[in-house]
């Protein structure tokens, strides 16, 4: 069962950031779990990701419905997106590393998200509206950092967008089996015990690693 770390930290080499810290975290319990098995990781800040516009992804599907010849570049940005299709697909455990950036994904996990949510890939289309074509056995799990907090059921509570569009995307339109989320939270938060929001986020990672890998 192959495992695909997704890092959408844009300070992905600094391993002071506390979702770095829940990736480290996990890797290890991956390492002494699965001693004979390698986890693929992309970093999102350190490879070219297509961007949903007219000059790449958006132009190039208009060409390719209208049987349009591409140019040179538009075939390399499009076996870009090819290549994260096919790599994504292909791990039936997905790894989401990220902090909190105005309440949802960082920007290029969602130029990520644009590049994978593709029609007859990931999903289709019926009379009865779309239908996810990820459903064998996949499951998705994000690792996330944030200042505030976002379980007391307060007005923060609503405002966790990472969650609510993440959870939309891989369960509900792509079909994943599940989607749980692993916070180390209230980082920049008055009267929070930095190291015991810590070791919160790193008990719940336990857990959820167990259910991240049980059939």
């Amino acid at each position: 069962m192959k495992t695909l770390i997704i890092n959408a930290q844009p300070d992905f080499r600094n391993g002071d950031h506390y979702s770095i810290k829940l990736q480290k975290r996990f890797l290890e319990k991956f390492r002494v779990s699965f001693p004979q098995q390698t986890v693929d990781l992309i970093n999102l800040y350190d490879v070219e990701i297509p961007q949903l516009t007219t000059d790449q992804l958006l132009g190039i599907w208009e060409k390719q419905a209208a049987h349009i010849t591409l140019s040179a570049e538009e075939n390399r940005i499009f076996q870009i997106n090819q290549n994260l299709v096919q790599q994504f697909k292909s791990h039936h455990r997905i790894v989401i590393v990220s902090p909190l950036h105005n309440f949802n994904v960082t920007s290029k996990m969602k130029d990520y998200i644009d590049n994978i949510l593709v029609a007859h890939e990931t999903f289709k289309y019926t009379a009865e509206g779309s239908v996810g074509l990820m459903t064998d056995n996949y499951k998705v799990m994000l690792l996330q950092a944030s200042g505030s907090i976002y379980t007391n059921n307060d007005r923060y509570t609503p405002l966790e967008f990472s969650r609510m569009y993440l959870k939309g995307i891989f369960e509900e339109l792509m079909g994943f089996d599940r989607f749980s989320i692993v916070r180390i939270e209230g980082l920049q938060t008055n009267g929070v015990d930095i190291k015991q929001a810590v070791q919160q986020g790193m008990a719940d990672l336990d857990v959820e690693f167990t259910k991240f890998y049980e059939s």
